[in-house]
């Protein structure tokens, strides 16, 4: 087990499970009606606590739920210790929606392939690079391996932004990085940090009965 992990992070993570708190209630309640999928949520989590020795800190994660649409915001930024989860637009890769259709139908970990990639990430120092400051992050699974040579990274893009998601059905696409809004971008990376966990995945079926609870 990694020793930078505090035992109050290890107790959070542990319990997150089966806990609801009255501020992720509220948080809950303002968020876009069944936009959350606590199906992907908890096996976010449960990926994370798979991942802990690789992590420095357990207390916050991000969760990239792709069975949704574009203008749909689909990057879940979870707080276990405050059981608070803020939702933002994320866009996936070009070759992931090849029709940009707004809808991602595929992934994959190739080189090139210009798509989003499913699994665990644990996030790496931010820096100043092409597309401003950015948050580099490394593939953990067989399917996103290549993360760090396709220089898979968190950053904000024009192309994403509140507007076009209403007006067009959709928000642009990346090249396979998570990119953000610019309005978005400081919350991101205040919330993850280095050594933090991000999972994206996309799931059939969804379930929202119990989003209020995790």
């Amino acid at each position: 087990m990694n020793p930078n992990l505090s035992r109050r992070a290890l107790l959070t993570a542990g319990t997150a499970l089966l806990i609801a708190g009255k501020a992720g209630a509220a948080t809950f309640a303002a968020a876009q009606a069944g936009a959350v999928n606590m199906d992907l949520v908890r096996r976010g989590i449960a990926a994370m606590r798979q991942r802990q020795t690789d992590l420095t800190a357990m207390d916050r994660l991000a969760v990239v739920d792709f069975s949704l649409a574009s203008c749909t915001p689909r990057m879940h930024l979870i707080d276990l210790e405050k059981s608070t989860i803020r939702s933002v637009l994320v866009a996936h890769g070009r070759g992931s929606d090849p029709h940009f259709t707004g809808w991602l139908t595929r992934f994959s970990n190739a080189p090139g392939s210009y798509a989003s990639s499913a699994g665990s990430y644990v996030t790496g120092p931010a820096y100043v690079g092409e597309h401003g400051r950015s948050l580099r992050l490394a593939g953990m699974d067989n399917t996103n391996s290549n993360a760090e040579e396709r220089a898979i990274v968190i950053h904000a893009a024009w192309y994403v932004n509140e507007a076009q998601a209403k007006t067009a059905g959709k928000i642009g696409r990346s090249e396979g990085c998570f990119a953000v809004a610019d309005a978005s971008l400081d919350p991101v990376l205040s919330h993850l940090g280095t050594g933090r966990f991000l999972y994206a995945e996309k799931l059939g079926a969804r379930s929202t009965a119990s989003r209020d609870s995790f």
